[in-house]
């Protein structure tokens, strides 16, 4: 078959698609011109490379040489790729949600050819079922309307567009600024949804929610509330057990389908893994379990080990079908991760064999208790179903010879598992999530003290300055594949890059970082924040194909752009006393002052950061040359343990200059001096320096004492 117009794209996605019958367009002027010339509506179909039911989709629809042939007389298709457009998946998600009430991809939406939408839906199956019509029926019906009733359709659209322009661009009035009382509404939503019994938040689907354990911790530690710390321990300890984490090569997939966290949807995502990470380093820092920071490592070496590029930017995506080792000619969903009995026989021998099923939950018959479409008949995933401590009582045996045989097991299973076919790896480099990452390999530099982590977090930032970032103009494209830099950079590639300069500034105290962070931030601002009616649009103000410009409103599987703008406003008003980014905080704040006092369980991280902006910054200023012992014993102390609203600044005789050059006024009484010391400052206002790690411990010490009295 001779491949259609996406064979021409660079995203993996639009190239899945690249060899259906289905005469495919991208998004983009000569799909929107050919609609209008021919007064045909258009079928918009979203998704992304590493998304199952967009494959099922593909293979069961666009496939169909009978489907294509009413796409591509009725209708004007076009495929986008959700992560390199995600602007246009926001507004037309938005038109599905508030339509149906349910949402997902693969998106399928019907546009009139001014792009405004009139009907949608996700996944059509082929075949009637459940009630739903098939997707053939779909289509027929919306042809014959758009014949019958067009104008009442194009009429319609209209009212249906200004509702949403309210809803999604124009904010609730603002209302009285209340952290503490948003802050309990927030943790008492959690209480009530919170798994005691498995960790995680709800029944079934259960997913990750990094945003949610990133507020918990920051409760925990600036209110003394043991239960939050409890929720974050309870649901670590539930995925780190389940199969969604993989035991056997590390890292996590999407989510759970289960409530014991057990059978996962087997795609891993770059943004959940760097998420996690920092999650698990922040759980480590609270309780110094090494537990945490064991899985934290486990982590980051999946990141290295199989979503690095050559050239240090950080892929995408792995899928989460992959050809059957048993019938390579044909995918299913986590061949890559499921055993059976006799493989797991042959590769760990009767008596390795016997304590890995015990200790992993694995069994002749398989080990998974849901098989909704006959996938996973007689295969195991590993779980941790006993625990080390467990298997030794029963064993009789010691722990440390039951970790020793589950460390062999688990070695020898991965080395067979590199010689199988691998998923598909979705090789797109996008900034926003090359921004989490670089925040997470900076935050493991300095609390696993590894210098292998600051390198991938500088090539990570190398590889974004290089090829997706104008040096000339300060923008930013949002993705990389295949040698092309493309697609304008949305609010989240700024604000997520920034997190992660600042970050990779902490780490290394190279002022490179916090300038960059500082351009970046300043340039978020002029392109994106809705100067007349507040808050931040996703897409750039200048955007002219988006019949809405949306607004974020939720941390979900990643923390809003808006919200990851605050927490860089705050910290950098932290690090250089400008007044001006505390008035974008400020800003900011109010703008979402109404969905923060309604439903802070939604914002979790933004209400973490706006917290922040009220309580205030313990700032530690370290003076001492690099190669001075006494001075690295100041820096450990500074950062040793779980400190969200502190800041670490160290002027050596490399950065000082332009580092107090970059922080502005409010450092202008500093300099170098032979003997290494300390400040220790809050709001800018600083004791006496701390000559030695002893005292500086002391004074954190006695300041921590108090502000936990003035709470």
């Amino acid at each position: 078959m001779r491949p259609n117009r996406l064979i021409h794209e660079k995203s993996p996605y639009l190239r899945q698609h690249a060899f259906n019958p289905v005469d495919w367009y991208p998004w983009g002027p000569e799909a929107f011109e050919k609609a209008k010339r021919e007064q045909k509506p258009i079928f918009l179909s979203i998704g992304y490379s590493t998304c199952h039911w967009c494959h099922v989709m593909e293979r069961e629809s666009f496939q169909s040489e009978g489907i294509a042939e009413i796409l591509n007389r009725e209708f004007v298709p076009i495929k986008v790729d959700r992560e390199e457009r995600p602007d246009v998946d926001r507004v037309y998600m938005t038109f599905v949600q508030v339509a149906t009430g349910g949402g997902g991809w693969p998106l399928s939406v019907w546009l009139t050819p001014d792009l405004k939408p009139f009907y949608g839906g996700t996944y059509y199956p082929p075949e009637p079922s459940y009630g739903r019509p098939s997707f053939r029926q779909v289509l027929e019906r919306v042809a014959q309307a758009w014949k019958q009733n067009r104008e009442q359709i194009v009429q319609n659209t209209d009212t249906i567009l200004s509702q949403l322009k309210q809803l999604v661009e124009h904010p609730e009035d603002a209302v009285p600024v209340e952290y503490g009382v948003w802050v309990e509404r927030a943790i008492r939503a959690f209480e009530q949804e919170y798994d005691q019994r498995y960790g995680g938040f709800g029944q079934a689907p259960k997913f990750p929610r990094p945003s949610v354990l990133y507020f918990l911790l920051r409760a925990a530690h600036r209110h003394g509330r043991a239960g939050a710390l409890q929720m974050v321990l309870g649901t670590l300890s539930g995925m780190l057990r389940g199969g969604i984490h993989d035991h056997i090569g590390g890292g996590f997939h999407r989510y759970a389908v289960d409530r014991r966290w057990l059978l996962p949807h087997f795609e891993k995502m770059l943004y959940d893994q760097a998420q996690l990470a920092i999650v698990l380093l922040e759980a480590y820092q609270s309780t110094e379990d090494p537990t945490w920071a064991l899985a934290a490592r486990r982590t980051l070496d999946y990141m290295l080990r199989d979503l690095s590029s050559p050239a240090g930017g950080f892929y995408s995506a792995e899928d989460a079908d992959s050809p059957d080792p048993e019938h390579p000619e044909q995918e299913s969903e986590g061949a890559f991760y499921l055993w059976r009995w006799q493989e797991l026989a042959d590769v760990l021998g009767p008596e390795r064999l016997r304590i890995f099923a015990e200790a992993y939950g694995c069994r002749p018959e398989g080990n998974l208790p849901y098989d909704p479409h006959g996938e996973f008949q007689g295969k195991n995933l590993p779980y941790m179903a006993r625990s080390v401590q467990e298997l030794a009582v029963a064993l009789n045996t010691s722990e440390q010879e039951v970790q020793l045989v589950l460390e062999e097991a688990c070695r020898r299973l991965f080395e067979l598992r590199t010689r199988r076919p691998r998923p598909h790896r979705d090789e797109k480099i996008i900034t926003a999530w090359n921004g989490l990452a670089i925040a997470a390999f900076s935050r493991a530099a300095i609390v696993c003290q590894e210098p292998r982590y600051e390198l991938a977090a500088q090539r990570a930032a190398k590889f974004i300055r290089d090829r997706l970032y104008d040096s000339r103009t300060g923008l930013l494209f949002r993705r990389y594949c295949e040698g092309e830099a493309s697609v304008a950079g949305f609010l989240d590639d700024y604000a997520f890059l920034a997190k992660g300069c600042l970050e990779l500034f902490d780490a290394t105290y190279d002022p490179k970082y916090l300038e960059w962070a500082l351009r970046l931030t300043r340039t978020m601002l002029d392109r994106f924040e809705d100067r007349e009616h507040g808050g931040f649009h996703y897409a750039a103000r200048d955007s002219t194909d988006l019949v809405l410009s949306p607004k974020d409103d939720h941390d979900g599987a990643e923390p809003a752009a808006s919200s990851v703008a605050l927490e860089v406003f705050v910290r950098l008003h932290w690090l250089t006393g400008d007044p001006g980014w505390r008035e974008a905080a400020d800003r900011t704040i109010r703008f979402y002052s109404n969905a923060l006092s309604t439903h802070p369980d939604a914002l979790p991280y933004m209400l973490a950061a706006a917290e922040a902006s009220q309580t205030g910054c313990e700032q530690i200023l370290i003076i001492g040359q690099r190669e001075d012992s006494r001075t690295l014993g100041l820096l450990a102390v500074a950062r040793h343990g779980f400190h969200p609203d502190r800041s670490v600044v160290w002027l050596h005789e490399g950065n000082a200059s332009r580092v107090l050059e970059l922080l502005g006024d409010r450092w202008t009484w500093v300099s170098l001096t032979d003997r290494p010391m300390a400040y220790v400052c809050r709001e800018f206002r600083c004791e006496l320096p701390a000559k030695d790690p002893e005292e500086l411990m002391q004074r954190l010490n006695a300041g921590t004492r108090t502000r936990s009295g003035q709470r």
